[in-house]
């Protein structure tokens, strides 16, 4: 486990060509960044320097420790919801050790290299939740963009939405007006120019339209006041335990989300530059970063998709152009801060509007409802999860879903198949034996799948028809390649039933896994060697001695 930046250092991949590249790519997504990191913190509940606290302190350790060569680090629209609830119960102070404590089990995740397990998330999950928080951004920014006056929005969904239609009276059109005009202007801009963000041209044209105009649109200042443009000191509170306990679930809600959304977003950029991340090292790396946001008072941040994808067009090769991002922000807030109390607050909503629009994956989504009636299920349950409840509901829930509905597609592919004729169909077949009654007396079955826990009511279901009058019993498992404990309960079983009608119970073909499972779980002992068999054709020739009492081919029948 190594950050990226060593490991191109050590391999000499960095060039005097590639590092001005990076450099021009990172001042380019800082100022991308800029407006984006000023509204996801208003929209979180906290002042608009704490959104760039962020985009600073954990933008730069995310590309300096990460094991991405360009992912760009910051505050997401993922967590606006997140972050607002958690403001709202436990207040700022709860949030910042939340968000701390989510930094910490981020790192632990990332030594245990608990990072390929992200990969068994699966993607109608991902995309129902990615869709969920998207429309539940969407919602936090109608109070603001229509300018209602509403004290304290409720978080929960309908909630929220109650109370914009009970307060729908305090619209102000001149506000709506300002935000409506934003919203084409970030729209239409990449029809003139795509390397200016149209989110600054935005900002620009309609602080200037307010300010000039003297509209009555509220603005950052208004609202916040002065704003700080200086780094705070880092600084950790004392805490019970008990704050610990009370926060832990919140603190867990980050890091899954922090960890699935800057895994999925380094599993892009690799698409894009055809390159490979260190998921764990990833981990660690946005495990450092919210630790040290926290510390300096920011919120809890990832690896941002759009911003990482803005890096890669412009040619960002390597973690010095994240690093730039982060310092140029930082010298963005020292000398223009001030003027950011300007900004109309309406503006922020739109451009959050369109954030919430593109993170939705709305074309996947709708390809994803013709997938399989289990992958829908999952995918509508996630989504409405997501959007009445909260992230860490959808998901368990819909782990649960996706596990249960999984099991069932695999047992219903395992199958426990009686094989007609099996005996008679030896080669080299005795002609002198009675073989009229021998189907009755040699029974064949195939397991041909997993055979496991999902499986076993099958199982026993079909052994229970054997009759008491057979003579031997040959399970076939060269199809089973897997077996668990529930698998190995149903044969003892079926061996002690075996037993007591007498019938010789007969294995062939173990494969490699199950045989293992069946040696360190005792069974192969109580079968014993000599009902074990390398093939098919061994045991039935094994079957035939015991059931006609002859020996075949010069074999001693098995007792």
């Amino acid at each position: 486990m190594k950050p990226k930046i060593l490991r191109m250092l050590q391999r000499k991949d960095l060039t005097k060509e590639q590092i001005v590249k990076d450099i021009i790519a990172g001042i380019i997504v800082a100022i991308i960044a800029l407006p984006l990191s000023i509204a996801l913190g208003i929209s979180s509940g906290v002042s608009p320097e704490k959104g760039l606290i962020t985009a600073i302190i954990a933008g730069f350790f995310i590309s300096f420790l990460g094991g991405s060569r360009v992912q760009i680090g910051g505050p997401t629209g993922a967590f606006v919801v997140i972050v607002y609830g958690i403001i709202q119960n436990y207040g700022l102070e709860g949030l910042i050790l939340a968000t701390i404590m989510a930094g910490i089990i981020l790192v632990i995740m990332g030594f245990l290299k608990l990072g390929s397990v992200i990969k068994f998330v699966p993607h109608p999950i991902t995309v129902g939740f990615t869709s969920g928080i998207a429309i539940t951004l969407l919602s936090t920014q109608i109070k603001d963009l229509l300018g209602l006056k509403i004290n304290n929005v409720p978080a929960e969904f309908f909630e929220k939405w109650q109370s914009y239609l009970t307060n729908i009276h305090s619209f102000n059109l001149s506000t709506f007006l300002v935000g409506l005009g934003s919203l084409l202007i970030i729209v239409l801009w990449p029809r003139i120019n795509k390397t200016i963000p149209g989110s600054l041209i935005a900002l620009i044209i309609a602080t200037l339209a307010v300010k000039f105009l003297n509209l009555p649109v509220e603005t950052i200042g208004s609202r916040f006041g002065e704003i700080s443009s200086s780094l705070p000191a880092p600084k950790l509170e004392i805490v019970d335990l008990n704050t610990i306990k009370e926060l832990f679930k919140p603190a867990m809600t980050i890091a899954i989300l922090a960890a699935i959304e800057s895994l999925l977003s380094a599993v892009v950029a690799d698409g894009m530059i055809g390159g490979k991340h260190d998921s764990n090292m990833e981990l660690v790396a946005q495990g450092v970063a919210n630790i040290t946001s926290g510390l300096f008072g920011g919120i809890p941040a990832t690896g941002a998709i759009a911003r990482t994808a803005a890096n890669v067009k412009n040619n960002g090769r390597s973690p010095i152009a994240g690093m730039v991002h982060a310092v140029t922000l930082l010298l963005i807030m020292i000398v223009l801060m001030p003027l950011a109390k300007l900004i109309p607050m309406t503006s922020l909503a739109a451009i959050l509007i369109v954030v919430s629009y593109n993170m939705g994956e709305w074309s996947t989504f709708k390809s994803l409802l013709k997938a399989p009636k289990s992958d829908v299920t999952v995918l509508i349950t996630t989504f409405l999860l997501t959007v009445i409840f909260d992230l860490v509901v959808a998901i368990e829930i819909g782990m649960i879903f996706a596990m249960c509905l999984f099991m069932k597609r695999v047992a219903d592919t395992t199958k426990i198949k009686g094989m007609i004729n099996e005996i008679r169909n030896l080669e080299d077949n005795d002609s002198s034996l009675n073989l009229d009654n021998i189907d009755d007396m040699v029974l064949v079955y195939e397991i041909n799948g997993p055979f496991f826990f999902g499986i076993v009511h099958k199982f026993m279901d079909v052994m229970n028809e054997i009759k008491p009058s057979a003579e031997v019993l040959v399970l076939d498992m060269k199809n089973a390649n897997a077996l668990d404990a529930s698998a190995i309960d149903a044969l003892e079983r079926l061996y002690h039933r075996c037993e007591n009608y007498k019938i010789k119970l007969l294995l062939a073909n173990i494969q490699p896994q199950p045989k293992k499972v069946l040696q360190k779980m005792g069974f192969l002992n109580l079968i014993g060697k000599n009902s074990i068999f390398d093939s098919k054709e061994d045991a039935l020739e094994a079957s035939l001695n015991i059931a006609t009492n002859k020996p075949l081919n010069g074999q001693t029948a098995i007792a």
